[in-house]
């Protein structure tokens, strides 16, 4: 297995860490919940209005409880993927306001009918592992938006999924959804289904929300996936060391907020770093000192044993196009060297902003290469085939060989038909078709013939209870999907 690729030393990393500690001791957060001020202060830490010092023995203590793995179930719970060690699972990023119209070509607010389409297309891919709540449909209320995602890909999809809270009424409700859909607390704890995503503000804050739901989750046992988003030289210092030291701070001040309130409780280290150009005084996810710094973020992570995130795989083109594919393709192929645990971002466009199910299919081809790529060449007596080798002999050919057909499948991905290997003319007679259209003809054969696994009916039934409960607690009509 080729794992070769780094970014930073051991004792680089050491010291980016002991830098950490200085910071969290001598500077510390600001945290803007009380239940968590609280917590932090009846455990030894320095508590100033809203400043927090946590101690340096603390933030050790609370990194040694953390599991170093995730096993995260399929919705039915009959199959699972392991968060941790050098596995690596792809899914879309989340909460992208955006969507690019398959049709008009156009960039616009995304909706339900648009979530539900993207979730079927990622249930249909094989090499996007996971699912997540993908878009914020604008035809929904804000204050039923984070949870109405969750319910369309529970309802449209039996993968895992990777989610996130809006609000603190609103992580309680989801799961509560998820107790529904499965079966019960108690089986949610001990298979969970969903991991959430909990985002301190850079620099150096928590919010009042997503401290409450790192606190909510450590309590139901759900997965809180911690990411730290510096913005490199505006919300994070302008050297890439400084802002791993910043967002590392932010990461595990988050940690011990979980550990604190339940030891054990499973966190997952993230990052979405960006870098701030100042030509265009934008955020940036394409650029490659991004993906860099999002990559060496996981190597933080993995030396603390921890499972690690990072967004990477999207792009900052707003068309697929040449730059969407190349940013996207590297990044992809550094997450999957790095060993990078739960990868967000395949079909994401605009950086964070849009998703397009057309970059998703052309993504899905992108992750197959570079799990290929990670396999490396196996080398032993069968595969240098000495013998066959020999019988062929100058001038012959390896078509008919059983050697042949016994390794060709193994030794090489078949792409689907979104990447054209055809001869020249025969291309021409095809259509000329580039990559845009193909990718299309195959959204909408898979949205055609693909049919996700339906939900058992019972429990189907329970969680439209809940999110009929939900609406009506709000007042609120149900849309139609």
């Amino acid at each position: 297995m080729v794992r070769e690729f780094k970014l930073l030393e051991r004792d680089e990393i050491e010291e980016i860490h002991s830098s950490t500690l200085h910071i969290l001791e001598k500077v510390g957060v600001e945290v803007r919940n009380e239940n968590a001020l609280r917590l932090l202060e009846e455990n030894g830490c320095e508590v100033e209005g809203r400043r927090v010092r946590i101690p340096e023995e603390l933030a050790r203590e609370c990194l040694k409880k953390a599991p170093s793995k995730i096993e995260l179930y399929s919705r039915d719970g009959d199959r699972s993927l392991l968060i941790g060690g050098d596995n690596v699972v792809y899914n879309p990023g989340s909460a992208a306001i955006y969507f690019l119209d398959s049709e008009t070509g156009e960039i616009r607010r995304g909706t339900s009918r648009d979530l539900e389409k993207l979730v079927r297309v990622t249930d249909a891919l094989e090499h996007i592992g996971a699912q997540s709540t993908a878009i914020v449909p604008s035809d929904v209320p804000d204050v039923v938006a984070d949870l109405y995602r969750l319910y369309i890909v529970l309802r449209n999809s039996d993968k895992p999924i990777i989610t996130g809270a809006f609000s603190k009424q609103g992580l309680i409700d989801m799961a509560e959804m998820l107790n529904a859909a499965v079966g019960g607390p108690e089986e949610l704890r001990r298979r969970p289904r969903a991991i959430f995503d909990c985002c301190p503000t850079s620099p150096l804050m928590w919010g009042d929300v997503t401290a409450q739901n790192v606190i909510d989750l450590a309590e139901r046992g759900i997965p809180a996936e911690i990411i730290a988003a510096p913005q490199i030289g505006a919300t994070g210092p302008v050297t890439i060391a400084g802002s791993l030291v910043q967002a590392n701070a932010e990461i595990l001040s988050g940690i011990v907020i979980a550990q604190l309130k339940r030891a054990g409780t499973p966190v997952i280290y993230g990052g979405s770093p960006t870098l701030f150009d100042m030509r265009y005084a934008t955020a940036r996810l394409g650029a490659i000192e991004s993906m860099m710094t999002a990559c060496a973020e996981a190597e933080v992570g993995k030396y603390y044993g921890l499972p690690t995130h990072g967004y990477l795989g999207l792009s900052d083109s707003k068309v697929v196009d040449g730059q969407c594919c190349f940013e996207s393709a590297i990044g992809i192929l550094m997450a999957a060297l790095t060993g990078v645990n739960v990868v967000s971002g395949p079909g994401m466009l605009a950086s964070e902003n849009c998703q397009s199910l057309e970059k998703l299919v052309i993504d899905d081809e992108l992750c197959a290469m570079a799990y290929r790529l990670v396999e490396g060449i196996d080398v032993d007596e069968e595969t240098l085939a000495l013998d066959v080798i020999e019988k062929v002999g100058p001038g012959g050919h390896y078509l008919g060989e059983r050697h042949t057909m016994k390794h060709f499948r193994r030794e090489r991905y078949i792409p689907s038909d979104v990447v054209c290997r055809l001869t020249l003319d025969a291309w021409k007679k095809a259509g000329s078709k580039d990559i845009i259209t193909r990718a299309k003809e195959r959204v909408e054969k898979l949205l055609r013939e693909h049919q996700p696994k339906p939900m058992p009916e019972e429990r189907a039934q329970a969680l439209e209870e809940v999110v009929n409960s939900i609406f009506k607690r709000y007042n609120l009509q149900r849309p139609e999907v």
